[in-house]
């Protein structure tokens, strides 16, 4: 029964460490803080946001690789329709195809800035 109450104890503590940590990384209760304990803290976060980057940054050219491949199997089927009906099938010219590939690519290097605003809508527009 002691050890029982013993590790509800520690597990209480582990408890409200994980909580006062989570608090620091929302940002509330830094007032007490050392500037190590800061440094600490932002380090983190600068390391859990290159995570999340990184992670969005795949999904992004995953999804990038799944709608070329879609779009080739479009391409194929409509030049099969286009056979079937007797119709010449589409082709892109040369140079459309290049916009096209160049736009991609300064697609995929660009960071696009966003105004994002976070609260109630009629405060927007003042």
């Amino acid at each position: 029964m002691q050890q029982l109450k013993q590790e509800i104890a520690n597990m209480i503590e582990k408890i409200e460490h994980i909580e006062v940590s989570q608090r620091k990384l929302l940002g509330q209760d830094l007032g007490s803080c050392t500037n190590e304990e800061l440094q600490e803290l932002d380090d983190q976060l600068v390391r859990s946001l290159r995570s999340i980057r990184a992670r969005k940054s795949q999904l992004f050219n995953e999804q990038i690789g799944q709608l070329k491949e879609k779009e080739r199997l479009l391409l194929e089927e409509n030049a099969r329709l286009c056979i079937k009906c007797g119709q010449k099938p589409w082709q892109q010219s040369t140079q459309l195809k290049e916009a096209v590939n160049n736009c991609s690519q300064s697609c995929q290097s660009s960071d696009i800035e966003t105004e994002l605003f976070i609260g109630l809508p009629e405060r927007r527009a003042a």
